[in-house]
């Protein structure tokens, strides 16, 4: 009685394997072959969020975390070819998830912020922008935050999810940016010939664009001189260096041309021209 047990139970196992071997051999196909594409595809992942200069840390955890996102999914298929049911991990899986992102609601915010900001490119490291009314340059995208350097040396730590629900101004993305300088000149001043000699003058400035031209125009008319402004183009990265210049070159400029400025306070600039 018990040989004949023992003979049900393995013609009962063989049985199991035939039916099942095919399924079996057919899952541990796409196992290794799902294993063997996760692997390139986070390798190409990796290299691409590299070629975006963005820091070591966010690649590595943004391709860790679709390597890990992607073996689960694999092993839920394998598992469902097999004939495990998956429906209970999956209820599983869900309610931990809902209540770790119940739990890091704000956290989780910024990271699908800086996703979107690596997804679109709005600014990239390097570049100087101006966010939530303030401006430096950008040193580094973090998973949660934005990191800018001011020109006084500090450091702000920007929340990803404040900076991608405001506008942001990005002074680098043309490669060149515009320098707004106002300065005020007599009325009895000859405005066409003061034009080109300045435009000259500053168009000469080291740092200053020939492409696209340094204007000057006037502006606006007050009662004791008209306000002429002076919009010379510079490179983003240069534009503190070249505006000291360009205004020190005003000035030497009104001196050399004996420029005499009228202000309701009093009088300066050498002598006007008749």
């Amino acid at each position: 009685m018990g040989n004949l047990d023992v003979q049900k139970y393995f013609e009962g196992l063989i049985d199991a394997v035939i039916k099942y071997l095919p399924d079996f051999v057919m899952a541990l196909i796409v196992l290794l072959i799902g294993l063997w594409l996760i692997k390139r595809i986070s390798r190409i992942l990796k290299l691409s969020l590299e070629r975006a200069q963005l820091s070591k840390e966010i690649t590595s955890f943004l391709a860790t975390l679709a390597s890990i996102t992607l073996k689960i999914l694999l092993i839920f298929s394998v598992a469902g070819m097999i004939g495990i049911n998956t429906a209970s991990f999956v209820a599983v899986l869900a309610a931990a998830g809902l209540a770790v992102g119940l739990a890091l609601q704000g956290s989780l915010s910024n990271f699908a912020a800086g996703i979107i900001i690596l997804l679109f490119k709005p600014y990239k490291i390097g570049d100087l922008v101006e966010v939530k009314e303030r401006f430096g340059k950008v040193v580094d995208i973090q998973i949660f935050s934005t990191l800018l350097q001011t020109p006084g040396n500090k450091i702000l730590i920007l929340p990803n999810t404040e900076v991608i629900n405001g506008v942001i101004v990005n002074y680098s993305k043309l490669g060149c940016v515009r320098i707004d300088i106002k300065t005020n000149l007599p009325y009895n001043e000859n405005f066409p010939r003061f034009k080109e000699k300045l435009t000259k003058k500053i168009s000469g400035v080291e740092g200053v664009l020939h492409s696209p031209p340094v204007s000057v125009g006037i502006e606006s008319f007050e009662s004791n001189h008209v306000v002429v402004s002076v919009r010379p183009f510079v490179k983003p990265e240069q534009y503190w260096d070249v505006y000291f210049r360009v205004t020190e070159n005003i000035k030497t400029f009104f001196h050399e041309n004996n420029v005499k400025v009228a202000y309701a306070e009093g009088i300066e600039f050498g002598e006007v021209e008749a």
